[in-house]
């Protein structure tokens, strides 16, 4: 058995008498403000106007953050039908999932795009990178609450490689005397690496519009269906179907079917800059 060589982190951030304030929200708000810092100034690059992304972000993540709690209440119903109706509304203890919040997002932004009279694609490819920032930002909030982590480590994967982390990651690992994959870190490196990605793709390669948005939905999604398969608190559709598997493979399917689908009909006509494709005479 394994012990700590240190407690376990306080998940309150500001005790105010009545109010509380976590660890977890802070993160959270942290990783959007700073998603929001980099879409506004690539927005600002190519001409859209400067309050843009802040007037879809008072929108988008209320609706995100209230969508993702249902989406991640909906498949634990038994956890929550038996309990104290609060604890529904209870997203300072953790559960809501990302899933969710990317459709309430998704269907905010084109709503806004459409009132707003701008192209959601465009929209969408400015924000892809900040979203991913702000996800790998956001596991950190799961590490303060010390959820969302992995399976048992093994001895040749402590020996190998998590040996070698930080002893302020390894000592939360371990819960009453075993240490847990840290699958909270595995994704924020993935995202990160990520975010990089992505902003060369659209600042050396120039993609047609959407592909940007379109890629992020693909890399996430191929790192989230293997981290997932870590994880011991899974949502289930059926069985031992994990959801949160199930959607990263349609969400790769769907990516990749629209990217060549709006290729074939012309709809991705023009480039990320916004220059439109035209034959060369």
């Amino acid at each position: 058995m394994l012990t700590r060589t240190a407690p376990p982190l306080d998940r309150v951030f500001l005790d105010l008498g009545p109010f509380t304030i976590y660890w977890y929200g802070v993160i959270i708000a942290t990783g959007a403000f700073l998603g929001l810092w980099l879409a506004t100034r690539e927005s600002d690059r190519l001409g859209l106007k400067k309050d843009l992304f802040v007037d879809l972000l008072v929108f988008a993540i209320p609706i995100a953050i209230i969508s993702a709690r249902i989406y991640y209440v909906a498949f634990e119903w038994e956890r929550y039908a038996g309990g104290p109706w609060w604890e529904i509304f209870a997203i300072w203890e953790g559960g809501i999932a990302i899933h969710g919040a990317l459709i309430g997002a998704v269907i905010t932004a084109v709503i806004f795009a459409r009132v707003k009279k701008v192209s959601f694609w465009q929209l969408a490819d400015i924000a892809a990178p900040s979203i991913l920032l702000g996800q790998a930002i956001g596991r950190w909030g799961n590490f303060m609450n010390q959820e969302a982590h992995g399976g048992p480590v093994s001895e040749e994967a402590y020996n190998n490689f998590l040996q070698y982390l930080p002893d302020f990651i390894n000592n939360q690992m371990i819960i009453d005397g075993v240490m847990y994959h840290p699958t909270f870190l595995y994704e924020s490196v993935w995202n990160i690496i990520g975010v990089i990605l992505l902003l060369i793709l659209r600042r050396r390669f120039n993609p047609r519009r959407g592909e940007v948005f379109l890629s992020y939905v693909i890399y996430y999604s191929i790192g989230r269906f293997f981290i997932e398969g870590m994880r011991t608190d899974s949502l289930y559709i059926v069985g031992s179907l994990r959801t949160a598997q199930f959607i990263s493979i349609v969400l790769i399917i769907v990516a990749i079917v629209l990217i060549i689908y709006r290729r074939k009909t012309n709809q991705a006509n023009r480039f990320y800059n916004g220059k439109k494709i035209g034959k060369k005479k």
